[in-house]
């Protein structure tokens, strides 16, 4: 793992998905476990659980494979947007409907980390963190 904490765990959830595993181990931060509860809600993941070893914890995600659904995870698509070379930061006005609504993106705001839609309710904008679809 590097130093970019989201872009690891999409790359793990995205290696994880293409290799047909049932289950991805995450290190736990405030972060991940933030967008990890916003996945659950938006049912791109089908379980969390935190589980702790030699005095750090682990994120488990079990992922979507079993059931032919609308967000079976090998089919998602997860796509970084803000990085640490290059943030990008939009108004509550210019958050892009990712597919016409469809799909989410992932913002780092004032009142923490949410979906687009919670975004543009509050009236808020924030930095990009990634797009899902």
């Amino acid at each position: 793992m590097g130093r970019d904490t989201i872009a690891d765990i999409i790359t793990s959830i995205r290696n994880a998905a293409m290799n047909k595993k049932e289950t991805v181990r995450i290190p736990s931060t405030n972060i991940t476990e933030k967008i990890v509860k916003i996945l659950l809600q938006e049912g791109f993941i089908e379980n969390v659980r935190k589980h702790r070893e030699n005095n750090k914890y682990f994120l488990v995600l079990t992922l979507r494979h079993k059931r032919k659904t609308r967000k079976d995870i090998h089919k998602t698509i997860f796509k970084r947007i803000s990085r640490p070379g290059l943030r990008l930061y939009s108004n509550y006005q210019r958050i892009p409907k990712i597919l016409g609504g469809m799909g989410i993106a992932i913002l780092s705001t004032s009142q923490g980390i949410m979906t687009d839609r919670e975004a543009r309710l509050k009236k808020i904008g924030g930095e990009l963190l990634c797009y899902i679809w």
